[in-house]
C-alpha cells in the first residue's frame, strides 16, 4: 500500500468523521431539545448505535457508492482526492453556517464533479445518480408524511391520557426512537465512506479482481462516524431541535420513529438517501400537526435551498481540487 493510498484512506476517514460530526444533529437534536438526555448523554447514545449499525444492515449502500455513481474503471487517486476534498469543505462551510445539509449528497457531488473534469458525462452512471437525485425529493416528503401519520396516530392513541403520563411514557420511548434512528444513520451514512475507500483500494489492485468491502474498511468507517457523532455539530443541533419546530418528547418520538423507518427501508434497498433530509421532513410533519404556523417555514425554506445547492457546490469544489492536485497520482 503506497503513501498516497494511505493518505487518501485517512482523508476518507476524516470525511466519515465530519459526516458524523455534521450529522450528529440528526441523531440527537430532538432528544436534546426535549431534554430527555443531556447533550453528552445523547452523543454517547447515538455514537454507540452508529457504531453497531453494521451488524444489522448489509453493504448495499456501500456497493451503490462504490460502483453505482461513476464508472469504477475511471476512478483513481486524484478522483478520490478531489471528491473527498469537495465533500469535506462543503461540510465545514455548512456546519459553520449552521445548515443541516446532506453529507451524502456532498460526497456524491464531489464524485460527479471530479469525474466530469476527468472524462466528461460518459463517466457518470446515470441509473445510480437518478435514483439518488429522486430521493432528494422523496426522502423529505416521505419523512414529512410518515412524521405526520406517526404523530397523528400517537396523539390519537393517547388522546385521553393525562399530559404528565404522556410525557413520562415518551421520555422513555424517545430513548428507543433515538437508538433506532442512529442505527439507520450509521447503516446508511457510514457505508458511503466504505464505498469510497473500497473503490480506491480496488482501483489500486488491493482487493483482487472482484469489488468487495473488506472488514478492515467496515470497522474503520463505523469507528470514524461514531467518533464524529460524539463530538457533535452543536450549531446544527440548535437549528434542527429548536428553529424548525418546538418539540415535546411525544413529538420527538414520532419524528425519530418515522425517519428511522425510512432509513431502514433505504439501507436495505441500497439507496444512499440523506438522513438530514429525512429527519428534517419528519420534524416538519410532526410540527404541522398542531397548526401549520408551528413550523418555521422560513427556516425550512433556507434549509431546502441549502439542499438544492449541495451537489453542484460540492461538485464545483471537487472540480477545482482536481485541477489543483496534479501531484496526486
Amino acid at each position: 500500500m503506497t503513501i498516497t493510498i494511505i493518505f487518501l484512506t485517512a482523508l476518507a476517514l476524516l470525511f466519515d468523521f465530519l459526516n458524523g460530526f455534521h450529522d450528529s444533529a440528526n441523531s440527537i437534536a430532538t432528544v436534546v431539545s426535549t431534554r430527555v438526555l443531556t447533550p453528552r448523554q445523547a452523543v454517547i447514545w447515538a455514537a454507540f448505535f452508529n457504531f453497531i449499525a453494521f451488524m444489522f444492515f448489509g453493504l448495499h449502500v456501500a456497493n451503490t457508492i462504490g460502483k453505482g455513481i461513476i464508472d469504477i474503471s475511471i476512478i483513481d487517486s486524484r478522483i478520490i482526492f478531489a471528491a473527498l476534498t469537495g465533500a469535506c469543505l462543503w461540510n465545514i462551510i455548512t456546519w459553520f453556517l449552521g445548515l443541516p445539509t446532506s453529507s451524502s449528497h456532498a460526497l456524491i457531488g464531489g464524485m460527479v464533479g471530479a469525474a466530469l473534469v476527468k472524462v466528461g458525462p460518459g463517466a457518470l452512471v446515470w441509473s445510480g445518480i437518478i435514483k439518488t437525485l429522486s430521493f432528494i425529493i422523496i426522502s423529505p416528503v416521505a419523512g414529512l408524511i410518515l412524521g405526520l401519520f406517526m404523530g397523528t396516530f400517537v396523539y390519537w392513541l393517547f388522546r385521553k391520557a393525562v399530559p404528565s403520563r404522556v410525557d413520562h411514557v415518551f421520555r422513555i420511548g424517545q430513548m428507543v426512537s433515538a437508538a433506532l434512528y442512529s442505527l439507520g444513520h450509521g447503516g446508511n451514512d457510514a457505508q458511503k465512506t466504505m464505498g469510497i475507500i473500497a473503490s480506491l483500494w480496488f482501483s489500486a489492485g488491493l482487493l483482487g479482481p472482484t469489488f468487495h468491502v473488506p472488514w478492515t474498511i467496515i470497522i474503520g468507517c463505523q469507528v470514524a462516524i461514531a467518533l464524529g457523532t460524539m463530538f457533535g455539530g452543536w450549531k446544527i443541533v440548535k437549528t434542527m431541535g429548536q428553529k424548525v419546530a418546538r418539540l415535546k418528547p411525544v413529538d420527538g418520538f414520532s419524528a425519530e420513529t418515522a425517519a428511522a423507518s425510512m432509513l431502514f427501508f433505504a439501507g436495505w434497498m441500497g439507496i444512499p438517501v440523506s438522513t438530514t433530509h429525512t429527519i428534517t421532513g419528519a420534524i416538519m410533519g410532526v410540527g404541522s400537526i398542531k397548526r401549520m404556523s408551528a413550523v418555521r417555514w422560513g427556516v425550512a425554506g433556507r434549509i431546502v435551498w441549502a439542499w438544492i445547492i449541495t451537489i453542484p457546490c460540492a461538485g464545483a469544489i471537487a472540480a477545482l481540487s482536481y485541477f489543483a492536485a496534479p501531484f496526486i497520482k
